[in-house]
């Protein structure tokens, strides 16, 4: 009796893993933007002064979430020593993002600000679009609550990924492009406006980019004043070059300083 039962929650198993495997399931996304072991480096600056480093980073190692393959994406950001006494930032960020259809199934947000503190997770299920969310540092964490989500919710850094897979050659000047990003408890619209064509030099290089501005209501990385412009390389890699963030007085501007790992070569750079 005990190995039918066995052999009964091994088939039940094995059916929900291929629930979520199946090859028509999900969309499938061809691209070569990123790729696993890519590593951007940015200093981060606040007027002239610098104020820190930002690391963006695919793992090198694909992550097996509910049978699919997934990229393990982070993102760093970490005040300087001498801008600590000013602001001290401890955040990160993660996200596991399926490797086809580009889109989490698991995000996290670990914000250490001055005296500010929060610790955030998210949990997508989109087979059936619900999502599950957390919060605290330690197990076991606090359970928020389950919600209703669109199909194919980003969180804010698999958004940020994903709109580098996007063609911008057929797009014109104010052309807009709309995602759902999922923040804290609901669904927000995301949208990624497109600006045009400009050269920005940064400490990487000088490279022939494309300007986009995403706008949300919230989202931890977008804000809903629209403050934020983003560069990208205008080639297949759309690699963010330089990211600048309006605030109260002045701006926050992130340039990119080294980058290793890319899925091809770069041919905006000068």
């Amino acid at each position: 009796m005990k190995i039918i039962k066995s052999a009964v929650v091994l088939i039940l198993l094995l059916t929900a893993v291929n629930i979520y495997s199946q090859d028509n399931e999900f969309r499938k996304i061809e691209q070569s933007a990123f790729t696993t072991g890519e590593k951007l480096t940015f200093e981060v600056n606040y007027g002239f002064v610098n104020a820190g480093t930002a690391v963006m980073e695919v793992d090198p190692v694909l992550q097996t979430i509910n049978g699919r393959k997934c990229y393990d994406i982070r993102f760093t950001v970490n005040s300087s020593g001498s801008f600590d006494w000013v602001y001290k930032v401890r955040d990160f960020y993660r996200t596991y993002v399926d490797q086809e259809a580009l889109f989490p199934w698991r995000f996290e947000q670990h914000i250490k600000e001055g005296t500010y503190q929060r610790d955030f997770e998210a949990i997508f299920d989109q087979v059936n679009h619900k999502v599950k969310t957390y919060t605290g540092e330690k197990e076991p964490k606090k359970f928020e609550g389950e919600f209703d989500i669109p199909e194919y919710t980003q969180d804010a850094m698999s958004a940020f990924y994903y709109f580098r897979t996007l063609d911008f050659k057929s797009m014109k000047e104010g052309d807009i492009t709309l995602l759902q990003n999922f923040y804290k408890d609901k669904t927000y619209p995301l949208q990624v406006k497109y600006y045009g064509k400009e050269t920005i030099e940064v400490p990487a290089g000088e490279f022939r980019c494309v300007k986009l501005e995403p706008m949300v209501e919230e989202g931890g990385l977008f804000k809903s004043e629209g403050s934020i412009i983003v560069w990208l390389t205008d080639d297949d890699r759309r690699m963010p070059v330089k990211v600048k963030t309006k605030v109260v007085i002045g701006s926050i501007d992130a340039d990119l300083s080294a980058y290793s790992g890319l899925a091809g070569p770069l041919t905006s750079k000068k």
